[in-house]
């Protein structure tokens, strides 16, 4: 594989990355801006299946470590996509100013340091989704009574999260790791 087609290809994963991490950051923002504790925003009627206090603190602190995870990746990401353009793009302006730095900067992309850090970005992103998949379930808990009590609606919803999402990353994972034994 030629090292133009090496860099493009990993400038388009990481716009991917970045690209999805924003879609899911929006959805932690919207699940913020939700009251968990508001009582008429509640689907559930039985009184011995409200959830506690704890459910509610968990909805908010997995939605933050999920966000924190999004962030991270793609921050990571975009890192990377600055150090890749940088390495091919020797910018005039920029070595007439800071002749040292372009020396440093113009130094080839260390395949196994990019690799490396796409895997660290990659990870970032099935944290925030696990974290995200946990926020998820409370909130259910929250909407339609606690697993504890035996909602057959909570499960409902519940089931096909906890089925779905890890599903999901375990296909991702793999392909990821599948890209760079190649």
């Amino acid at each position: 594989m030629s090292s133009s087609s090496f860099t493009r290809l990993h400038i388009t994963a990481l716009d991917a990355i970045v690209n999805v991490n924003s879609l899911f950051t929006l959805a932690v923002f919207v699940g913020l801006s939700w009251n968990p504790n508001d009582p008429s925003n509640n689907l559930n009627a039985d009184p011995a299946c409200s959830p506690t206090a704890a459910i509610a603190e968990n909805v908010v602190a997995f939605h933050v470590y999920s966000f924190s995870s999004f962030l991270f990746s793609s921050l990571v990401a975009l890192a990377l996509k600055q150090a890749i353009r940088l390495s091919r793009h020797n910018n005039h302006h920029f070595s007439i100013h800071y002749p040292a730095a372009v020396e440093f900067i113009a130094a080839r992309i260390n395949r196994s340091a990019l690799r490396a850090g796409m895997l660290v970005s990659g990870a970032g992103s099935v944290v925030g989704c696990a974290f995200l998949m946990l926020a998820l379930v409370n909130v259910v808990q929250i909407k339609l009574g606690t697993l504890a009590c035996g909602s057959a609606h909570a499960y409902a919803a519940v089931v096909p999260l906890l089925i779905l999402v890890p599903i999901a990353l375990l296909i991702y994972v793999s392909v990821v790791l599948y890209a760079f034994t190649r």
